[in-house]
């Protein structure tokens, strides 16, 4: 696996080979957290060897663009955690347990149903991606190379933020095809333009599901909360906010930067978009919690 070199001029704490955790300086620093947890798209050595990987199908099932949608955020005040790796290889926004027996048969506990738990078995168009089921001794290594590194990074820096300013936010950046199914109907239809998924409002403050809400209205955007995907893993793991940590899952249209057709950006919209992002990083991490 070939890894982009580390660039200058942010306060970059963590560079793993399997993810990237930047900081803004001290003096500058906010509660926010912007974690991107499915734009990578490199297949590690480590676990080649297990994986029947469709070239195609890596981007097509990534977040593409997003880890580039939030760059600049250190320079808005928040911290930056971004995986290197495909969500074939692991799937960080699943518990380690996320896990059903056709993916791993010797698992002593699993408790998934799907075929695209915290390991992925088969692409979102039906093509298997492993050679053969999984060991648990060959979960248990892929969870401790990928998995709990950096839900780790993710932890500790909550927890660090949360140690200074009283409380920490974490904001899960993701998108999503601009067309499917709504959780109210099941009619095709096309998506909203941004789904904030908080669990029923319940992983996040009030005032900071509110922010994000407006701002994305006044930026002319279509908004729809927790329709069709209500938060995951991050979301309902770490947004406590009777514990001070909060968690709110930006689901993006991908038809607002990405032609769907071919995966390549809409340069002029991205950078318009990432634009609308960052401000809300800003905002998010200016706002005083009652």
């Amino acid at each position: 696996m070939t890894l982009p070199s580390a660039s200058r001029g942010d306060a970059r704490e963590d560079d793993s080979p399997y993810h990237r955790l930047e900081r803004p300086p001290a003096a500058e620093q906010t509660p926010v957290l912007v974690e991107v947890p499915h734009a990578g798209l490199a297949i590690p050595d480590a676990v080649r060897g297990e994986m029947t990987v469709p070239r195609e199908g890596i981007a097509r099932d990534a977040d593409i663009y997003v880890d580039k949608l939030y760059a600049g955020a250190a320079e808005r005040g928040a911290s930056l955690l971004a995986t290197r790796v495909s969500r074939y290889v692991v799937d960080l926004n699943r518990a380690e347990d996320d896990v059903d027996l056709q993916t791993v048969p010797d698992h002593p506990a699993p408790r998934g149903v799907q075929p695209r738990g915290v390991v992925w078995r088969m692409t979102t168009d039906g093509r298997p991606l492993l050679k053969r089921p999984l060991t648990h001794r060959q979960l248990e290594r892929r969870l401790d190379l990928f998995h709990r590194p950096y839900h780790g990074a993710l932890r500790s820096e909550l927890d660090r933020l949360r140690a200074r300013f009283g409380y920490s936010v974490v904001l899960a950046g993701h998108s999503m095809p601009s067309v499917g199914r709504s959780l109210r109907s099941d009619r095709i239809a096309r998506r909203a333009d941004v789904v904030p998924g908080t669990r029923g409002r319940s992983s996040a403050h009030p005032d900071i599901i509110d922010l994000v809400d407006s701002h994305f209205r006044e930026a002319g955007l279509s908004v729809r909360h927790d329709d069709p995907y209500r938060g995951g893993f991050t979301t309902a793991h770490y947004g406590r906010p009777r514990e001070r940590v909060h968690a709110v899952q930006l689901e993006l249209n991908r038809a607002l930067y990405v032609h769907e057709a071919t995966g390549e950006p809409k340069t002029q919209a991205l950078e318009a978009l990432r634009v609308v992002l960052l401000d809300l990083v800003s905002a998010v991490g200016r706002l005083q919690l009652r």
